[in-house]
């Protein structure tokens, strides 16, 4: 099978967690091990989140000069070379000599007109308290929005449309090695009218771009691994109750917090119904599992719910 599998960004850095190297580094040794055994026996790409990271490059950046302050596309390279190598090197470690992964910076082209530009809504960076996050809209012009019981950074993240390196991604995957790519979304650029690309800033959905390099690698499975075991109908009530096998129809009955949920249920009904393959939602240590039926949430045309 040739299997696309998305790590979140809390897969990879525990909420709450300190953004140092060697606690994303445990974080990252132990998705590999979970990704080890999936990887021996198909072909994997894997991308990743990268909100924390990006939002704690662009704070350290800031300190440094704040008239001097890198973009948020060069910013999205830089996490998605930090987090590739890291993953690369740890999931190389448990695999055969022979089996072979690589990183790969992949731009992925948006509509400069896309109406996220003018209403962020992509949450990066660490949490702060109400007072902190005032002070620092007022004094960095920051867009600020609740997240659980703080408040984060958000930032414009645009629809994907396009995988630039698409074809280097396919030639890869074909000779047998394993592709980390489109990390954090992919870095951000818009078509100019002389034909030429450049960055722009935001912050592409992961489980978006992951979607739609899924369905252009013709995937047979996209799995986007969290720190959440299943997608919950009624989430945070008495009742709240795991959603098992389910087909696209029936899933677009539900509602879904947007920023967190949302946007992977989308991508997951996005690629099953535009490819025919099945997507799964659930916990990193599953992942085998949920590539099996056995746990998280898996969407299918023949899932419940379904028309057919």
């Amino acid at each position: 099978m040739r299997i696309v599998i998305a790590l979140g960004g809390n897969a990879l850095l525990r909420r709450g967690e300190a953004l140092t190297a060697d606690n994303q580094r445990s974080n990252i040794r132990a998705a590999a091990q979970a990704l080890a055994p999936i990887a021996r026996d198909h072909e994997l790409v894997i991308s990743h989140g990268n909100g924390p990271q990006v939002g704690l490059l662009a704070l350290q950046n800031a300190a440094y000069n704040a008239d001097e302050t890198y973009p948020l596309d060069i910013l999205d390279a830089e996490t998605e070379g930090m987090i590739g190598y890291m993953i690369e090197q740890e999931l190389g470690n448990l695999l055969p000599a022979d089996r072979r992964c690589a990183t790969l910076l992949t731009q992925i082209e948006v509509d400069p007109n896309d109406p996220a530009f003018t209403h962020p809504t992509k949450p990066v960076g660490p949490v702060y308290n109400e007072h902190e996050a005032q002070g620092l809209a007022s004094n960095r012009g920051w867009s600020i929005a609740a997240d659980g019981e703080g408040y984060r950074r958000v930032v414009p993240s645009p629809r994907p449309m396009r995988i630039l390196e698409l074809g280097i991604i396919e030639l890869l995957v074909s000779q047998g090695v394993i592709v980390i790519c489109t990390g954090g979304g992919g870095i951000p650029v818009v078509h100019r009218e002389d034909g030429t690309f450049i960055g722009v800033e935001a912050v592409i959905d992961k489980d978006l771009a992951s979607a739609l390099l899924a369905q252009e690698l013709k995937a047979d499975a996209l799995l986007m691994l969290t720190d959440v075991d299943a997608v919950y109908s009624d989430w945070g009530k008495a009742q709240a109750c795991p959603i098992r096998r389910v087909s696209p129809q029936a899933m677009k009955k539900s509602l879904f917090e947007p920023g967190t949920m949302a946007p992977k249920v989308e991508a997951a009904i996005e690629f099953v119904e535009k490819t025919g393959g099945i997507a799964g939602i659930g916990a990193l240590t599953d992942a085998e599992a949920i590539l099996n039926g056995g746990a998280g949430t898996v969407i299918a045309r023949d899932g419940e719910g379904s028309s057919g």
